[in-house]
This record gives structure tokens, sequence and C-alpha cells, in this order.
């Protein structure tokens, strides 16, 4: 049996918990088995049955409104030995990066993040990796009896396999002393892609001059559907929220799409991208390190080119309406 966890907010499934899902099948496929997946406070479980989830345990608790990772962690491993799992799916998310460490240790299992494909091989049982910040592959072998593997964001894809999917309400044993830290308050972004569920990303830095000059940068991102991000010295600086730092430091992002503006190229900004497909880069200097990473890019000044761009880009989007 393979149990895959799917994270959802405010009762939708999250496309990487999709992504998760299509990705146990493969490993069911493989291993001659079928998926179950686990859903906490998320929507019906018919859907996940259209990416190849047999079984969906759906956990209803208002103690589990707000992530936990202790008590999500526990609740995900007694899923795992109800379903009597040998292997354990989960996203690369921040969430599931905290779960996964606890989970493993419930299970006394094996823990392999960044996993980029099905398993090389399943005796032994095999699978590659992304390491050094993205800057390589390993593989590596799990020879526990229970694996718990981390599926790296867009590296496999959602992928229909549509299968009759059984819904059944599973009641954990929660331990109430998992719930002695109390949550305040959650603060959200509302209205806004968010990095991580965005399959493109506009990220500008210090050459945007100031945050009066966002606008375009915004502007650009609502035309393309896309997240807004910000380098680490802009988020320090207290011109963007410390939320919409990426890189090293701050969020990992692996989008289709990446458009970095008037951001140089520091080591830590570019290991904390480097998972991103296509990486485009707009700096009105021609030496910056930025440009050796890019797959493309365009020397020029962000204010001449961004207005431009947009520009253009609206009046493409007006003539395939």
């Amino acid at each position: 049996m393979v149990i895959v966890y799917t994270e959802s907010e405010e009762g939708t499934f999250k496309k990487i918990a999709l992504e998760a899902v299509s990705y146990a099948k493969g490993i069911a496929d493989i291993l001659g088995t079928t998926v179950t997946a686990v859903s906490i406070n998320g929507a019906s479980g018919d859907d996940l049955g259209n990416y190849g989830a047999s079984k969906v345990l759906e956990i209803t608790d208002s103690a589990l409104k707000n992530f936990n990772a202790e008590a999500f962690a526990d609740v995900i491993s007694q899923a795992a030995k109800k379903e009597e799992a040998s292997v354990v799916v989960l996203t690369s998310s921040a969430n599931s990066k905290f779960m996964a460490p606890l989970i493993a240790v419930n299970l006394e299992a094996g823990y392999v993040a960044n996993v980029t494909q099905l398993p090389d091989s399943t005796a032994p049982f095999q699978v590659k990796h992304s390491v050094f910040t993205n800057k390589a592959f390993s593989t590596t072998e799990i020879t526990t009896e229970t694996k718990v593997l981390g599926l790296a964001k867009n590296a496999f894809g959602v992928k229909e396999s549509a299968v009759a999917a059984v819904s059944e309400i599973f009641v954990p044993e929660l331990n109430p002393h998992i719930f002695d830290m109390k949550l305040v308050s959650v603060d959200k972004a509302m209205d806004k892609v968010t990095i991580a569920d965005a399959e493109i990303v506009v990220s500008a830095g210090r050459g945007m001059k100031g945050p009066e000059n966002w606008g375009m940068i915004e502007e650009l991102a609502d035309i393309l559907g896309a997240a807004t991000a910000c380098s680490k010295p802009v988020s320090d600086l207290g011109w963007r929220p410390h939320g919409e730092h990426v890189g090293q430091t701050g969020k990992p992002v692996a989008s289709n799409l990446y458009i970095a503006i008037g951001i140089s190229g520091a080591i830590q900004h570019l290991a904390g991208i480097n998972s991103s497909k296509i990486k485009v880069v707009i700096n009105s200097d021609p030496e910056a390190p930025f440009f050796k990473a890019a797959d493309y890019g365009i020397v020029g000044d962000a204010f001449e080119v961004i207005p431009q761009l947009n520009q253009k880009l609206k009046a493409f989007k007006m003539q395939n309406a």
C-alpha cells in the first residue's frame, strides 16, 4: 500500500497535492498495489480518484484546523499504520518538510527529500533526488521496511489516472499534549497567487530603487497570473513583505517560469530558485551573475523594459481572448 498526504487550503486541494497523488499512483503501479490518500479538513475525496487514489481517509477535526507539524505527523503516521503502508508520499512544501522527519521516526522509516522521479529500482528500493541546493542529483537506497518520500515540486507533474475512489471517515487519536503550543494568529495574503503554487513567479530586487516602483512588477504578475517575489535585500529594507523573499534563506522556487528583474544574482538567491525550469533575467548590468544562470536575458533598464513588456503582453492577450 502507498499512502499520500494531500495538502489543502480552505477546503481546496493544492496543485502539489494532486502531483503527489499522481506520483504515488506511479509507485503503486510499480509495486502492484493501490493508493490511499489522507485528507485533513480537505475537499471531497472524489476529486483525488481522478489522479489515482483508490481510497481517501477523510479526517475532519477542528483541532487540526491550523497546521501543527507534530499533530499532523502523528495523524499521518496513524493512517500509515492502519493501512499497513510500505511507502508514504509527501510533497516538499515547508509544512511537509517539517512533518517528514517526525513521520519517519514514528514509522521507523528511511526518509528521502526532493525526490525527482519514480524509483530506479524497488529491490533494492532506490530513488533519485536533488542535493546541494539543486546543483546535483544523488541516488539513495532506502533499506527500511517503510519508506518516506518527499516529492520535489514540478518534478513529476499532475497526471490523470482515474480510478473509483472510496471515501472513509478516519478518526485518529489525538494526544492533547501536542496542542500545548497555541497558534495566536494567521495572516494571509488574499486574492494573490502564492509562491508555492505559482507556475510563474515575477521577482524583483534593489534595481527597482524603491517600494514606490513596484506597481509595474505587480502589473506584470497580474497579466501573467503570476506570484510576486523579491530578493532578500528588498525584504530586509522593508520594501516588500518577508513572505515574498525567495532564495536559499527564503522560500524555494520551482516554478515553470521565473522572471528576475533588477536582481544581480547572488549565489544564495540562485540556489533557492535553481529548480525553476525557465529563468529570465532583466538587468541593466551585462556582467550581472544572473545572466550566467538564465535561459534568456535582456540587458536594459527595467523602467523602460517592463512598461513596454506589459503593454505588449496586454495586446497579445486581447488578440487571443
